[in-house]
């Protein structure tokens, strides 16, 4: 999973993520994932650099 976490965050860098997107785009936005915990979710990986870069986002796991 580290491993996974490391080359997925490197793609997101790539790709310019959150920075090339607009939050305006997601606002209300959900992302869902079919994961049993949010521990090895690629989704969680996304919201949480959303929310480090963006203001008011809210993360609940489901």
């Amino acid at each position: 999973w580290e491993r996974y976490v490391t080359r997925f965050e490197a793609l997101m860098d790539e790709r310019n993520i959150p920075q090339a997107l607009n939050p305006d785009d997601f606002n209300e936005a959900c992302l869902l994932c079919s994961e049993a915990t949010p521990e090895q979710c690629h989704r969680r990986l996304v919201a949480e650099r959303f929310a480090k870069h963006w203001q008011n986002v809210e993360i609940i796991h489901l």
